[in-house]
């Protein structure tokens, strides 16, 4: 396996939801909404992607300040590639694009909270969410 590593290399949309669809995080995201998708991709400020040849097989997607914080909005592996240290190369590489005291700040899907707290995350407890169709009181 000859994995190539790059940074804000840029990739379809199509590209982008293959990956996800084929690494189980299309689950969670909609995939079926183009024009999201597209969005998702044209407003990341930072992506590290993962190629064998043609074939984009991770991606690391951000969206940062690069000196305070850094979201970590997706991290994708190809179901065919996954448990060859992909995902965490891609996280190192992002995490080196940052500044000394830019934090990296992710949201677990539940069966990856173990993944995390092994590569050196601490779990933080303080997440708060508002779905778009709920107003603010």
């Amino acid at each position: 396996m000859n994995i190539e590593y790059k940074i804000n290399n840029p990739i379809s949309t199509h590209q982008f939801i293959e990956l996800l669809n084929e690494s189980t995080l299309g689950e969670r995201r909609p995939v079926t909404d183009l024009e999201c998708m597209k969005g998702v991709i044209n407003n990341s400020n930072l992506m590290v992607t993962a190629w064998e040849g043609s074939q984009l097989v991770g991606i690391a997607r951000s969206v940062t300040d690069f000196h305070y914080a850094c979201y970590l909005s997706d991290l994708a592996v190809h179901k065919d590639f996954q448990k060859a240290g992909i995902g965490k190369r891609l996280q190192t590489i992002t995490q080196e694009q940052l500044g000394p005291r830019c934090k990296l700040i992710l949201i677990a899907a539940p069966a990856a909270n173990s993944y995390y707290e092994k590569i050196g995350f601490s779990n933080n407890p303080r997440c708060w969410l508002l779905e778009r169709d709920q107003e603010i009181n």
